[in-house]
C-alpha cells in the first residue's frame, strides 16, 4: 500500500505523520510537495497538520488553491482514501471536500492537550478498528478547531452517521461536540486531533494506531494485489 503525505509551505506535522504511518502499518509513505499535479499510484492521501501558508486569510484558505488539491479532489472522487488532520481538516473544508468550517476556538485560546473522544461511527474505512462508543485518547493542538455548520447540515451529518469522533469534554466550542466528520461517501475524513501523536506508549496513548491500521486493512481488502505487493516488499500487510 502506498501513502502520500502532502507538504504545504508551513506544514509541520508531515514528518511525524510519515513516522506514525510506518509505525502503525509498516507501509512506506512519501512526502509529496504541494506543487505536484498528480497522485497516481497512491492508495491513501494524508493532509497533515501545521500552518499552511502561515494560515494567512484563514486556516487552509490559500492551501485549497495549491496545484496538488486538484489531484486530491480527483483521488476522493475515485474513492481513494483522503485523511485531513488538524490543518489538513481545515484545508478539506475550505476545498469543500468536507462539509462545515473550522472557526477560532470559543475561548480564543490555543488548546494543546490530550482529549477523550467517543467513536461515533465504526463502519468507515478509517474507524473500523474501533468499537462503537469506545472512548479513545488523542492529542489536540489548535487555535481554530471549533466545528461549525448550519442546522440542516448538522442534522444530515447525524442522520447519515458522518460524525466519526466527538469530544467527551468539548475543548473549543464545536457544535455537537464534533471532532471529526466523514464525507457522504465515507472515503474522506477530517479530524482536529492528531492520531500520529498517539502511536506509542511513551506518547501517552497508542489509540491513533488503529486509525491508520483501519485504512490499511480497508485498502488491502479492496485491492488484494496490494497485499502481494507488500509481501514482495517485505513489509507488514496488516
Amino acid at each position: 500500500m502506498k501513502w502520500a503525505v502532502i507538504v504545504f509551505p508551513g506544514s509541520n506535522c508531515d514528518q511525524d505523520t510519515v513516522l506514525g504511518i510506518r509505525r502503525a502499518t509498516g507501509d512506506e509513505a512519501d512526502l509529496v510537495w504541494h506543487q505536484e499535479s498528480t497522485l497516481d499510484g497512491y492508495d491513501a492521501i494524508v493532509l497533515p497538520g501545521g500552518f499552511s501558508y502561515g494560515d494567512y486569510l484563514r486556516s487552509g484558505a490559500i492551501a485549497r488553491f495549491s496545484p496538488v488539491m486538484n489531484a486530491v479532489r480527483q483521488a476522493a472522487d475515485e474513492g481513494r482514501l483522503v485523511l485531513g488532520i488538524c490543518n489538513g481538516f481545515q484545508v478539506l473544508t475550505e476545498a469543500r471536500l468536507l462539509p462545515g468550517a473550522l472557526l477560532r476556538n470559543e475561548n480564543l485560546q490555543f488548546r494543546c492537550e490530550r482529549v477523550a473522544l467517543e467513536v461515533r461511527n465504526n463502519t468507515s474505512p478509517f474507524t473500523a478498528g474501533y468499537h462503537l462508543g469506545e472512548v479513545i485518547h488523542i492529542p489536540i493542538a489548535h487555535g481554530e478547531g471549533r466545528y461549525h455548520a448550519d442546522e440542516a447540515t448538522l442534522a444530515d451529518l447525524q442522520a447519515a452517521g458522518q460524525i466519526a469522533f466527538a469530544y467527551q469534554h468539548n475543548p473549543n466550542g464545536s457544535l455537537c461536540n464534533i471532532a471529526g466528520v466523514l464525507n457522504a461517501k465515507g472515503n474522506v475524513l477530517g479530524l482536529m486531533p492528531h492520531p500520529e501523536r498517539a502511536v506509542a506508549v511513551w506518547m501517552g496513548s497508542e489509540d491513533g494506531i488503529r486509525l491508520f491500521q483501519s485504512m490499511h486493512t480497508y485498502v488491502t481488502r479492496q485491492r488484494p494485489s496490494v497485499v502481494q505487493e507488500d509481501m514482495q516488499g517485505g513489509v507488514h500487510a496488516g
